[in-house]
């Protein structure tokens, strides 16, 4: 697959400009959204003209990439003749293939970080720039199916599982999949306005935007298929159950288990104990609706199962570092 650069008029300079670069086995779906998104608002009608946004696709060398599926795409220039950019974009796919990644991409990313550059990790993109040393003590968003292996290699970054991208400033990251559109869409909002960053939603046949904050996949979800029944019963049972969280002693008895052979099966899956991975699932629900409801924050503790509003404060600062009122008043203001 050949990708040519659709033609800008002459002098007329873009409102944002990109660069793709992708690493071996990258995933097809997260590179063609955030592509797309772009390349709808830098035109009229349906034109494909690089009018408003400027993008190319760069290599260490101009030798066609392959994705996860199997289709190649050639870059277009290489590293040494690349121009500047608002935004670099890695868009990352099979981890067994990381190690194929040449040293020159991480060198490449780390001289236009210092040079200004935003960065932005797509899929498993995230793992190359915590590879280039960029994101150490950050937040990066990860797939849920790939912490174990990010926790592992990347103590130092900070997983985020459940928020469709996240933002820390110059680095930005999404788990991939339709996610990417919504954060190619964020970043065309802020550069190009509303109207134009938002036109390719029609075109993508997507029905809206989603915010960075709205859970794309249920907290703990792979539990539920990892294949022992206890934890996936449990799991099940968690969910039903935020609002009235029980003892793991009267879940054990529901699923004629002992509270030794749940809790050892918990820390073998979920590397948590089962009232640890109960009260993560509800202040993972209660910070989804500090963001998605007008509900109170004495409200909010009540439905989620914590006795009182100091209680739940305590475990949210806990988990996420700031209080409820303090998380839900900075992140409204940003949408402001």
């Amino acid at each position: 697959m050949e990708f040519k650069a659709p033609q800008r008029p002459d002098d007329f300079e873009p409102d944002v400009r990109f660069a793709f670069v992708l690493t071996p086995a990258f995933t097809l779906l997260p590179l063609a959204g955030f592509a797309d998104a772009v390349r709808h608002s830098s035109d009229e009608a349906d034109r494909s003209r690089q009018i408003f946004c400027h993008w190319e696709v760069l290599g260490h060398d101009l030798s066609p990439v392959t994705s996860s599926a199997g289709f190649s795409v050639t870059p277009w220039k290489t590293f040494a003749e690349a121009g500047d950019y608002d935004y670099v974009v890695v868009v990352g796919g099979l981890l067994d293939h990381l190690n194929d990644i040449s040293p020159d991409t991480y060198e490449f990313l780390r001289q236009h970080h210092a040079r200004g550059a935003k960065l932005v990790g797509l899929c498993t993109g995230s793992f190359a720039l915590a590879r280039a040393g960029l994101l150490d003590g950050r937040r990066a968003a990860i797939h849920a199916h790939h912490r174990p292996e990010f926790v592992e290699m990347f103590p130092k970054v900070i997983p985020v599982e459940n928020e469709l991208y996240v933002s820390e400033g110059d680095i930005l990251t999404c788990p991939g999949g339709t996610a990417a559109i919504d954060l190619a869409v964020e970043i065309l909002i802020e550069h190009c306005g509303r109207s134009r960053g938002m036109k390719g939603l029609t075109a993508l046949v997507v029905d809206e935007h989603r915010s960075a904050h709205e859970v794309g996949r249920l907290p703990y979800q792979d539990l539920e298929e990892c294949g022992n029944w206890r934890v996936e019963q449990a799991v099940k049972i968690m969910r039903q159950k935020l609002r009235e969280p029980d003892t793991t002693e009267h879940l054990a008895e529901k699923l004629g288990s002992t509270v030794r052979q749940l809790n050892r099966v918990f820390l073998q899956h979920a590397n948590s104990t089962p009232q640890e991975v109960w009260r993560d699932m509800r202040l993972q629900h209660a910070r989804w609706r500090l963001m998605n409801s007008k509900r109170t924050i004495t409200q909010i503790s009540y439905e989620c199962g914590f006795s009182d509003s100091s209680h739940f404060s305590r475990w949210f600062k806990a988990k996420f570092g700031e209080t409820p009122r303090t998380y839900r008043e900075k992140r409204l203001a940003k949408q402001r």
